[in-house]
């Protein structure tokens, strides 16, 4: 196949010759991804299984990050090149090897290849799995699924083999798979759903889901279906505390649990990126924290290492949950009675302390509250900080780009300075936070920064990262970039 390697500033017009260059990506993108076990993407966004129309596109976002246009004309010679390479299983990351090669001396785009992704040359495929249990199948749980079933298909490290929840009746497997095959906020299931009613099972893209009903998690014997040494993903929120957790590590074949809400007491609290390096082998029970703590931890601990925090406040306009009511009823929480659709309901927030357990130097700074909106998905905290430096508008948003774009907590932290982007703009982004550097105030040693986060989607992607950290299977994210405090 002779591949067309133009000049970046070709056809940026031409809509026929970009439609061409994807084309061409798509049976390489294919080949890494089936031979190498290596999923390419731009800038986080995953090209495996997209169209040409999705390759372009992705593209496109990508000059919001990077503030310059991303061409197929600059990442598909570099396909070529990785096709042709003994690569072992990663995420590479095409938008940043684009950059990183303008921005290098080197000359040979190989050479400069094989520097930058030494750790995966030669390294082989190893296809080990672990097994991962849901309990509860709520809004979380449905997302955690559909993003596990595409984490075995992509790197093959965890596989989803258990659900376990109470019966509502009958037809219950029916109804819980309609759910995950139709979502009215992130859409239908990327795949294939079926259901075998006789022996309980939901498959999902060839992966064989058991449903468990249960209602007592001491009892269950997942062995009896082939699960062992599993992580089981507590999703309920029923317990949070170390003596209601551990009843789960009582039933047969469940090795470690992770709660999906703040933990009480001594249980961990885990923000991906920020301290998952604190878990160790003895962690039994952790907790993945909250979706606003997620959210807003990455973005608190660059700044206050960079400028430092002395006093903070975190308000939150949090989209409506399902603990609220969608008309006025009786609830035991204050307004939160009120209905969700119609009103903004102020409300408590622990994600202000909560920050503490994932970064300590942060006790007793941060204050918090939170406004719950008429909208279904999608959230946006506030942070409005006093700094012990004084700083520059251009300059931290600058800083903050520079992080979005070249750290390791490039996962974590997104950036984008567009004057007309809305919160529904952010369904599916996989990030922690996005800051909207448009909105970025400062004066003096105050600072004002307005972070966007899907408090569904992103918090679950911050979730499998923990899973697959316990599993010892995350994928090595290339190219490799600096710590923040290097930029």
């Amino acid at each position: 196949m002779n591949y067309v390697t133009a000049n970046a500033h070709v056809g940026h017009d031409d809509w026929n010759e970009r439609l061409e260059l994807a084309q061409q990506m798509i049976p390489l993108i294919h080949q890494l991804h089936r031979n190498n076990n290596v999923v390419t993407t731009i800038f986080g966004r995953p090209l495996v299984g997209q169209t040409d129309i999705d390759i372009i596109k992705s593209h496109r976002y990508g000059r919001r990050i990077a503030q310059r246009h991303l061409s197929t004309a600059e990442t598909l010679p570099i396909l070529v090149e990785l096709a042709d390479m003994n690569l072992g299983a990663a995420s590479v990351d095409l938008g940043r090897l684009v950059l990183g090669w303008e921005e290098s001396n080197e000359e040979n785009l190989r050479m400069y290849l094989e520097g930058e992704l030494c750790e995966i040359v030669g390294a082989g495929v190893d296809l080990e799995t672990t097994d991962v249990v849901l309990y509860g199948f709520g809004r979380i749980g449905r997302l955690l699924a559909r993003l596990l079933v595409a984490r075995e298909a992509a790197y093959g490290g965890v596989r989803l083999r258990g659900i376990v929840l109470r019966k509502k009746g009958d037809g219950d497997i029916l109804k819980r798979a309609s759910l995950l095959r139709r979502d009215s906020v992130h859409g239908a299931f990327n795949g294939t759903i079926s259901v075998d009613e006789e022996n309980e099972v939901i498959w999902a893209n060839g992966t064989k889901i058991q449903m468990i009903y249960a209602n007592d998690p001491s009892e269950i014997d997942y062995t009896s279906y082939g699960i062992n040494n599993a992580i089981l993903v507590d999703n309920t929120g029923a317990w949070r505390d170390r003596e209601g957790l551990s009843q789960h590590l009582k039933a047969k074949g469940i090795s470690r649990v992770l709660l999906t809400a703040p933990g009480k007491g001594d249980i961990k609290n885990i923000v991906y990126g920020i301290n998952n390096e604190k878990i160790t082998d003895e962690d039994q029970i952790l907790s993945a924290a909250s979706c606003t703590t997620n959210g807003i931890t990455p973005v608190l601990k660059v700044i206050n290492d960079r400028y430092g925090v002395t006093h903070g406040h975190v308000e939150t306009a949090h989209s409506f949950t399902n603990d609220q009511n969608l008309i006025d009823n009786y609830h035991k929480g204050d307004r939160r009675g009120r209905a969700a659709g119609l009103n903004m309901v102020l409300t408590a927030t622990g994600a202000a302390k909560a920050v503490s357990k994932a970064l300590p130097e942060f006790e007793g700074k941060l204050t918090g509250n939170a406004i719950r909106v008429p909208t279904p998905d999608v959230s946006m905290a506030v942070l409005n900080l006093e700094l012990e430096k004084e700083v520059d508008r251009e300059e931290v948003n600058d800083f903050l780009r520079n992080v979005s774009l070249h750290s390791d907590l490039r996962q974590q932290i997104s950036y984008i300075a567009s004057p007309e982007v809305v919160s529904s703009d952010f369904i599916g982004n996989t990030h922690a936070g996005i800051v909207d550097g448009v909105a970025t105030i400062a004066s003096g040693k105050h600072l004002v920064l307005y972070v966007w986060y899907d408090n569904e989607f992103g918090y679950s992607n911050q979730v499998v990262r923990i899973v697959e950290e316990l599993a010892g299977t995350r994928p090595v994210v290339l190219p490799k970039r600096v710590s923040p405090a290097e930029l």
